[in-house]
């Protein structure tokens, strides 16, 4: 989704808007997420940016979306950018702390 939301409208008043987009964003990454994962990939991740204009719009993590749409509202923009791109993400296995380690094996050790 690449799209300029303008707020600006006759029949609707601006937080109404505001709220409007917000459901419209859920609906579009709940729709991107029930889609099948391709081959070896564990979840659907997302990239995100969100600014002004599409010149001016900066990298935001996607549990940020709605803070930046509120803050959009506070500041009174009449419209701004976002854009939401899909992509396959990858679990990394996380790797064991070097203190961890050692303890697990001076307990195996007393056995």
């Amino acid at each position: 989704m690449k799209k300029n939301f303008s707020i600006i409208d006759a029949r609707i008043k601006p937080a109404r808007r505001f709220e409007a987009i917000k459901h419209e964003v859920k609906k579009y990454l709940r729709r991107e997420r029930r889609k099948p994962l391709p081959e070896g990939a564990d979840f659907w991740d997302f990239d995100c940016r969100f600014g002004a204009d599409e010149a001016s719009c900066e990298v935001i993590h996607p549990g940020d979306i709605n803070k930046n749409i509120s803050q959009a509202e506070a500041d009174q923009l009449e419209s701004f950018y976002l854009e939401i791109l899909a992509k396959p993400g990858y679990r990394q296995k996380k790797s064991k702390v070097a203190g961890a380690t050692e303890v697990e094996k001076a307990s195996s050790g007393d056995d």
